[in-house]
């Protein structure tokens, strides 16, 4: 991450910013030492630019922000009531909009905590609900490692054909199976030097985790059809939305690989429970998002108060949706309360009642919850009629395993574990 150069006068005014940016990874020189042609320049409204491309000036003036553009400096100029905002398109500005964002006080801790991680070369398991950033903070764990300039390679185990997943983690020989005319080094292999990202393990088949575990332990893969090991040097970065722990109890995880991943364990947290992080992450996003838009939209203190009232069900993703959305509908310089419109409005849980199929006006308000309930409840009842096996489970319903996990994941994101309960 590049340092930046506040101005005496940025240091006075903009204390605030200086210690959020601090926080957040970015290293601030208030001496005057020379500064690198990839640092950033601070100055305040009216003093001398001298190196328009890579300056940021800040005024206290209203909320404008425009990014650097033809070589013209960057603009950024708010108040302290919209501190939080402004800071939010500082950092995007001055580290990228892909970098991560906080402002939370655990979020800034949980970031400070994964850079210490990166400095070693542990295995780390991150867990927390789907849409929290797990893959940008094992980026950043990865980015700030010796292997940064190593691949780093993000594989989703529930995507991938479970038929197909040991070949593509592993690697497989020219004939090892029907198919196979030409040989495969897998990801594993492809990673080497780097960090390889196993998103959504809890879904890797049992009969693969012993040998996910002996790459952990002997670091070197077996290909598919090959008798000989090849060693390998890769980080091996692991993402879970469920208690692994729970899953280790229920059969369906390795107690020994969950000890082997789990050497460093890192929690994300709903966006709900880090409602200080809202305005800054809406900041990055609408600067990653407004296009070329000579303005950059400002979003009111009323559509700030908006999106720290809703209660975040898709956490993170869906408030990049809900901000891609206000982008759309906000045609000048502001996003006001009337262009944040939510995927779907937090409602407490249906009670369900019978409903009278002839009652024209009942029935459009609950059909499409009664219909998922059965759904639910069909899925629970033929899984613990299976034993928890979800091959048979999908057989049974006629379904394939993929649209299975999908329908499982949705329960989760409306309080249902239904794997949970079976196991219970």
């Amino acid at each position: 991450m590049r340092s930046i150069h506040p101005s005496h006068s940025i240091t006075k005014r903009k204390y605030a910013l200086l210690s959020s940016l601090r926080a957040q990874g970015v290293t601030v020189r208030l001496d005057n030492s020379s500064s690198l042609p990839t640092d950033y320049l601070l100055v305040a409204e009216g003093e001398e630019v001298t190196e328009p491309n890579r300056t940021m000036i800040v005024g206290e003036s209203g909320c404008i922000v425009v990014p650097a553009r033809d070589g013209q400096p960057a603009r950024l100029s708010y108040g302290p009531a919209d501190s939080a905002v402004g800071n939010g398109f500082a950092r995007a500005m001055l580290a990228g909009p892909d970098l991560p964002t906080a402002a939370d006080p655990e979020s800034l801790a949980l970031l400070a905590l994964a850079e210490r991680v990166a400095a070693s070369d542990i295995t780390v398991l991150i867990n927390g609900p789907t849409g929290t950033g797990k893959e940008v903070l094992a980026r950043t764990i990865h980015n700030n490692s010796a292997r940064a300039g190593k691949p780093f390679i993000a594989i989703n185990c529930a995507a991938l054909p479970e038929t197909m997943l040991e070949a593509l983690l592993f690697g497989h020989q020219k004939g090892a199976f029907t198919g196979a005319s030409s040989g495969g080094e897998g990801f594993f292999r492809a990673a080497d030097g780097g960090t390889i990202l196993l998103d959504e393990i809890a879904e890797m088949p049992i009969q693969l985790q012993a040998k996910l575990l002996r790459v952990l332990q002997e670091r070197e893969v077996v290909p598919i059809g090959a008798s000989v090991p090849q060693r390998i040097d890769v980080r091996i970065i692991a993402c879970a939305n469920r208690d692994l722990q729970d899953e280790v109890a229920a059969g369906r995880f390795r107690s020994d690989l969950y000890y082997r991943l789990a050497v460093f364990p890192l929690t994300t947290k709903r966006l709900a429970e880090r409602r200080q992080d809202i305005p800054a992450l809406a900041a990055t996003m609408i600067l990653r998002h407004a296009g070329n838009r000579t303005t950059i939209p400002w979003p009111t203190a009323e559509a700030i108060d908006a999106l720290g009232r809703h209660d975040w069900p898709g956490n993170v993703r869906e408030l990049e949706n809900v901000i891609q959305r206000a982008l759309l509908f906000a045609a000048g310089d502001t996003i006001d309360a009337a262009h944040i419109v939510f995927d779907r409005a937090v409602t407490p849980a249906p009670i369900l009642r019978i409903v009278d199929t002839n009652d024209a006006e009942a029935l459009p308000e609950t059909l499409g919850n009664i219909v998922q309930m059965s759904e639910f409840a069909a899925i629970r009842e033929t899984l613990q009629a299976c034993g928890g096996s979800r091959i048979e489970t999908a057989r049974r319903l006629g379904i394939s395993e993929r649209t299975l996990r999908y329908r499982l994941a949705k329960a989760r994101e409306q309080g249902e574990d239904i794997t949970r309960a079976v196991s219970a």
